[in-house]
């Protein structure tokens, strides 16, 4: 894969309230990272996405230049890995990750920043965070947006009879963090540097890694709902390492982008500047030895379909198989109602994610 090209436009599509947009959000400023957004709805459909052929739903979505990334967790790593990225800072996470000049020093902390990802994600505390969400928030109230998130979610929006069960998990996993890895008082989950523990000034100053970022949103979201976390069981009173962390976290963000938000631009100014661009990357290649493409007999050019498994799941790209291994796969997707025969391409995390043969819908008979 090549490297960012610092002359291509970088357009993030999210709306505020998204907690995984805000992770996106959080790194691009931490990392010191140009770039404009475009404000999505919070329920279907979003016309600035079908300009450029996604039906992805997921938010956010990142496009540079004219490749697009979906998954919070694709777009953090590659990221990471870009050595040539317009920035004021370094990658926040391991060297091994390909970028260098990282924070993580250790295999044991590459390994801690991945399973912190796994625990948060995979592991449900995102999902039970989400549990949290107050019935009584005004979007709650609102029937087009819990008609759209019933679709989104398989089960549909959580019963308030789960919430007692979420709090529980949701307190655990703050636990696991007050007794851990920040009980030490080091200001940041990886210590100073990466080494060691023991909080300080000089610790603090160095600022979050990317261990700190894959731990922090969805409880540093928590506290911005109302009503989603009772006081008297979940506050700085029970866990003071833990509110004292997501303290310095926010801190950091705001030091690190001292302007602002970002420009804001139109839908099509964004498809503008994403179709006008070159790729960003390399074409790749096909792992011939992919379980998938070896199942599915899969070849370079053939349509398929990407869709993902957790939720989401309606919103599925269809596209030319460009490139596919055990980590990515990318497909060439036409943009329609170009005059020029213009396309980008989407590019997807195979952790979550189903790639097939593409099959046609059966053409409506004429009665």
């Amino acid at each position: 894969m090549t490297d960012l090209d610092n002359s291509l436009p970088i357009v993030l599509y999210h709306y505020y309230y998204s907690p995984y947009a805000q992770r996106v959000v959080w790194y691009l400023n931490l990392r010191g990272i140009p770039y404009s957004q475009c404000l999505q709805p919070p329920i279907m459909p979003r016309p600035d996405l079908a300009r450029l052929g996604v039906n992805h739903r997921r938010i956010p979505i990142l496009s540079i230049g004219r490749d697009v990334y979906l998954d919070t967790r694709l777009i953090i790593d590659k990221l990471e890995q870009a050595t040539d990225l317009p920035c004021a800072r370094g990658p926040l996470g391991s060297p091994a990750g390909g970028g260098g000049g990282g924070k993580a020093s250790s295999p044991e902390h590459r390994a801690l920043e991945q399973l912190l990802r796994i625990f948060v994600v995979d592991g449900g505390v995102f999902a039970r965070a989400a549990q949290l969400i107050p019935h009584d928030l005004p979007l709650m109230r609102d029937r087009r947006f819990v008609r759209d998130r019933n679709a989104f979610f398989p089960g549909g929006v959580a019963p308030r009879e789960l919430q007692p069960e979420a709090l529980t998990e949701v307190q655990a996993a703050m636990r696991l963090l007050e007794s851990t890895l920040l009980s030490d008082g080091r200001a940041w989950l990886l210590g100073g540097g990466g080494g060691g523990g023991g909080g300080g000034a000089e610790e603090e100053a160095e600022g979050p890694s990317l261990a700190d970022l894959e731990a922090v949103w969805p409880l540093v979201w928590l506290t911005t709902l109302p009503g989603a976390l009772p006081a008297d069981r979940v506050s700085a009173a029970q866990y003071p390492r833990v509110w004292a962390w997501m303290d310095r976290f926010k801190a950091a963000v705001k030091r690190a982008a001292p302007g602002g938000k970002p420009p804001t631009i139109k839908g099509e100014q964004a498809a503008e500047a994403v179709v006008n661009s070159p790729f960003r990357e390399a074409s790749g290649a096909i792992d011939g030895d992919d379980a998938t493409v070896r199942a599915d007999g899969l070849a370079k050019g053939q349509v398929v379909t990407v869709w993902p498994l957790d939720s989401g799941s309606s919103g599925r790209d269809v596209g030319r198989l460009v490139s596919i291994d055990e980590r990515e796969v990318v497909i060439e997707v036409d943009v329609p109602g170009s005059s020029s025969g213009a396309s980008v391409r989407v590019h997807a995390p195979r952790r979550g994610f189903r790639v097939r043969p593409h099959v046609a819908e059966p053409a409506a008979a004429n009665l």
